[in-house]
């Protein structure tokens, strides 16, 4: 019976423990005359979507919704970069090393976050 009760305790304490996966999106507009390649970074755990070494591109004047699956709470930012000339970027940029104080969000269930790229 106290192998039982053990076995319950720890099973709580795991569940509680675990983080809750969240689904949410990055509605991302490019008003930008270039294509542009974007990337979410997480900044909690090594995670990176698309992921794979691959982007999300997105045409001139375009918009573009991105779902993903993360982890409530989780801290995801945003890089992009004018496809082809990576030396212009914006939010942390194609490496996630770029200062930014405004292109980080928080992964919250249902919700969906607005990116604007500019000239």
């Amino acid at each position: 019976m106290v192998t039982l009760f053990r076995i319950a305790a720890l099973a709580a304490l795991v569940l509680t423990t675990t983080a809750h996966a969240a689904d949410m999106a990055f509605f991302v507009k490019n008003k930008r005359t270039e294509a542009v390649a974007v990337e979410l970074f997480s900044h909690d755990r090594e995670t990176v979507w698309p992921g794979n070494d691959k982007v999300f591109l997105i045409d001139p004047s375009s918009r573009k919704s991105i779902p993903i699956s993360c982890n409530a709470g989780e801290r995801i930012c945003y890089g992009a970069w004018v496809n082809g000339n990576d030396s212009i970027s914006a939010g942390v940029g194609p490496d996630n090393d770029q200062p930014c104080d405004t292109c980080c969000f928080t992964c919250v269930e249902h919700s969906t976050e607005t990116i604007d790229l500019v000239e």
